[in-house]
């Protein structure tokens, strides 16, 4: 389904037309659930329960902007985009970029402290997310 605001990001580059395959959308939301269900095991690390939990959110909002027909060109784009896949509020969808920005010190400066308040803010939109990306239909095989 285009998107006017998303069609724009697609003039910068930022995203990228491509028709949704509906075995890339379910493995997504697969992925998600497993992982999210993991990240909710309170005898995992912090540190692993936010990488999980991130994944997962990061899968949710792939597999929305899949289904609208979009490839991203970076990872942050998927949570902005959020606002218009899956009509997200604004500070959701804001949490979880910082939520990127975090996992983007840990991953690539070694750095950073895992907020417990962010993990379960990242869980809770997570389980959210979830719920409403799997009440979209899948995309049809017209579509593939």
């Amino acid at each position: 389904m285009p998107s006017p605001e998303l069609d724009r990001l697609v003039t910068t580059g930022v995203l990228a037309h491509e028709v949704p395959i509906r075995s890339e959308f379910e493995g997504l939301i697969r992925e998600a659930g497993v992982t999210l269900a993991d990240a909710q095991n309170q005898t995992v690390s912090l540190e692993s329960r936010f990488r999980l939990a991130y994944s997962a959110a990061h899968s949710i909002a792939l597999a929305a902007l899949r289904w609208h027909g979009y490839r991203p060109r970076n990872r942050q784009i998927v949570f902005q985009a959020l606002a218009h896949t899956l009509k997200t509020p604004a500070g959701v969808w804001r949490m979880l970029a910082r939520s990127h920005e975090q996992r983007n010190k840990r991953d690539y400066e070694g750095a950073g402290e895992i907020d417990e308040r962010l993990l379960r803010d990242v869980i809770d939109a997570g389980v959210q997310l979830l719920e409403r990306v799997r009440q979209l239909p899948p995309p049809s095989e017209s579509q593939r």
